[in-house]
């Protein structure tokens, strides 16, 4: 039972990932059609970005506390009505206000959604989360192709369609709630056993701990920024530098989130079986040597690089999320919520500067200037081992 619900709470990460990813996706429709700057396309992503990002730590704080398994449901249906309202909206306030409503629906998704993989993962959490995270970077990955083959030919009106997606995942997640909430009534002493086996339940101080946090923050920082500018900017990158078509730059985007989602699978089990901490250093440190190419190579060259940008970093947030979870085991949906939105925070804010300094400076100058991030991996060295009993 526990395999089916790992399997439905991944399905429902990817059409949840699919929904959202639709908005960054239509970026270049949205840009012709209402005119928009560089900035205003940076501001509609700090909205859909920045209310998942404040909504999230409060949602999983609240659910430690009070669990709802339902609340998925509800999560759902904000999305589900974001997404008519971006496909019937003529003006900006409507795009931010339906990107907001999105955001919303993120932010209730994924600290539940995180809960529900951690208990549903039999001891293995690593794995777990690596099954629900390749689920949603396979939907983040599908936007652009429903951009590319539906959205492009027919216009913003045809988001309409992709509501199927929402409906078909609030059945799924409704499901998903009756099992989350049998669960509930399972014996508190089995659950909190499970708790206690976590690395971090232990030998560290509070500031450790917390100095531990931070680093995993700022390691967050550092692949999420870099993230966003492809997430966002990537197609105009490969439209203004090589001159490729819509169409052919959403399927390159395509093909990068699709090494994104391959990428994410490895990061969760190799964790569980070598330590989370060798991924992290791998990670984060490991693509440093191909963003810093990636400014200067051909157009073959680039599609290339960032395959393998996307298959190296993908394997750091299972990895993180995991790794934090075990240092905090008695907080796991605040951990779950406050990563997620610190990601979804970041990717936002970075977006919107990105966009100022593309408006200012070139898109290709982004590229310039966000190779050096991965060098913030080197902090990966003041975190504890992970595959040891730990003392301070």
């Amino acid at each position: 039972m526990q395999g089916r619900i790992l399997g439905a709470i991944s399905v429902s990460h990817l059409l949840n990932d699919t929904i959202q990813s639709l908005v960054p996706a239509i970026y270049p429709l949205l840009k012709d059609d209402f005119r928009l700057t560089f900035s205003q396309i940076g501001l509609m992503a700090f909205t859909l970005q920045l209310t998942a990002s404040l909504l999230q730590p409060v949602v999983g704080l609240y659910t430690d506390r009070r669990p709802t398994p339902y609340s998925l449901v509800v999560g759902m249906c904000s999305s589900l009505v974001g997404l008519l309202l971006l496909s019937r909206a003529w003006n900006l306030p409507l795009l931010l206000l339906a990107a907001a409503l999105m955001g919303v629906g993120s932010a209730i998704f994924h600290p539940e959604s995180s809960r529900v993989a951690r208990l549903a993962s039999g001891g293995q959490h690593g794995l777990a989360q690596s099954v629900f995270q390749v689920g949603g970077n396979f939907g983040t990955s599908l936007g652009p192709l429903l951009a590319a083959f539906l959205v492009v030919p027919y216009g913003q009106r045809s988001l309409a369609w992709c509501s199927v997606v929402a409906v078909a995942a609030i059945a799924l997640l409704w499901r998903v709630g009756g099992w989350y909430r049998a669960h509930l009534a399972a014996p508190a002493p089995r659950r909190r056993a499970r708790a206690a086996r976590a690395f971090g339940a232990g030998g560290l101080s509070h500031a450790r701990v917390w100095w531990s946090i931070a680093i995993l923050a700022a390691l967050i920082f550092s692949k999420y920024v870099y993230l966003a500018s492809l997430n966002a900017y990537y197609t105009f990158y490969l439209i203004s530098k090589f001159g490729v078509s819509v169409q052919q730059a959403q399927i390159d985007l395509f093909v990068f989130l699709a090494a994104v989602a391959v990428g994410t699978i490895a990061g969760g089990p190799i964790g569980d079986r070598i330590g989370r901490k060798y991924v992290i250093w791998g990670s984060i440190l490991g693509v440093l040597p191909f963003t810093l190419a990636l400014p200067y190579a051909s157009l073959f060259w680039t599609r290339l690089l960032t395959i393998v940008i996307g298959l190296i970093l993908a394997s750091a947030f299972s990895a993180i999320l995991v790794y934090a979870q075990e240092l905090v085991p008695d907080r796991v949906g605040l951990i779950a919520g406050v990563f997620f939105g610190f990601a979804f925070g970041v990717a936002g804010v970075a977006a919107a500067v990105l966009g100022r300094i593309a408006d200012s400076h070139g898109i290709e100058f982004v590229y310039r200037a966000c190779a050096f991030l991965p060098a913030i991996g080197l902090l990966t060295a003041f975190l504890p081992s992970d595959t040891q009993p730990l003392h301070d």
